[in-house]
């Protein structure tokens, strides 16, 4: 089923707000409940079902015999609150984890058997973990850490400064666009690029066009015809808010990472997992898809979650 709720959240930058939160519930009915959120371009639409057969945005870890089994599991998904770009204000990952917590109530959920989060998903699961650890049994934490790393920080910063270019110029989808390309550049890796665009330039009109740019334009155009430019700058802004101590975090966590994700490097996953002492334990990925690897390397994530998420009899 897909839903929304009215909701009042005391934000955290921005005061006391009225909020509509977007969902979508499916599955099992008597099946454990799991939370899967994704980075700032998620949305409730997780995978393909029976009632809503349209693409989802991680279509590749939702199916039959996978970890996220709707036979088996209750998947609910959510639209970031901001994400309709409605809500012009600073918004922290601790005011989606509140929202979270006010749509299980809603809902009638008291305790998630577990939350898988990937990049923006994932601090926004630390949150949750911190603020309201009784309200879920395991976190899963995949490419996502405890603060953001100053490198990928500056990257932000820049994709944010060309809208604000292509807002003075009157052409804030164009600026859009253009920080939809420096954003991939950003969750690949130069080893993908070499396999895939390694072929001579091209002149185009007295201009020289090299062999990547096809793939990005492409990319910045179908960003640009889904997602609104407040919902981009505050999700963003978003990330680099993100700040929490690891032993904050009460809950048992498995925290994925990625050997060469230049946005969230191995180390500051490390760091992380020292952190969460006990609570925490820690999967390495290699992959040339980078920080872009849960979206993916299904299988392997898939397996991942296969143990994370298995129950008492169940094989995984």
């Amino acid at each position: 089923m897909r839903g929304e709720i009215e909701l009042r959240l005391a934000m955290r930058h921005a005061g006391e707000r009225s909020l509509r939160l977007r969902y979508e519930l499916v599955g099992a009915a008597e099946a454990p409940v799991v939370l899967v959120a994704g980075g700032i371009s998620a949305h409730r639409h997780v995978a393909a079902n029976a009632v809503f057969d349209e693409k989802g945005w991680a279509e590749g870890l939702v199916g039959v015999g996978r970890a996220l089994d709707p036979q088996r599991r209750r998947l609910l998904g959510f639209d970031f609150i901001g994400a309709d770009g409605e809500l012009d204000v600073p918004i922290d990952t601790a005011d989606q984890a509140e929202a979270v917590a006010l749509l299980l109530d809603a809902l009638g959920i008291e305790r998630l058997h577990g939350y898988v989060g990937y990049s923006y998903g994932a601090l926004v699961g630390m949150q949750l973990a911190i603020r309201h650890p009784q309200r879920l049994h395991r976190l899963v934490a995949v490419s996502g850490a405890h603060r953001p790393h100053p490198y990928a920080s500056a990257w932000r910063a820049l994709q944010r400064r060309a809208v604000a270019l292509g807002q003075l110029q009157c052409a804030e989808t164009h600026g859009l666009a253009l920080a939809r390309q420096f954003a991939m550049l950003s969750y690949r890796t130069p080893e993908e690029f070499g396999e895939r665009f390694d072929a001579a330039p091209e002149v185009v009109n007295g201009r020289v066009r090299v062999a990547a740019e096809d793939y990005l334009d492409a990319a910045g155009a179908q960003y640009v015809a889904r997602t609104r430019v407040n919902a981009y700058l505050r999700l963003s802004e978003s990330i680099d808010l993100h700040r929490i101590d690891p032993a904050a975090i009460d809950v048992p966590t498995l925290v994925v990472a990625v050997e060469g994700d230049r946005l969230v490097p191995l180390s500051d996953l490390v760091s992380l997992v020292e952190g969460l002492g006990t609570r925490g334990s820690l999967r390495v990925l290699r992959s040339p898809y980078g920080h872009d690897a849960f979206l993916k390397e299904t299988d392997r994530i898939d397996a991942i979650l296969a143990n994370a998420l298995s129950l008492p009899g169940e094989t995984a």
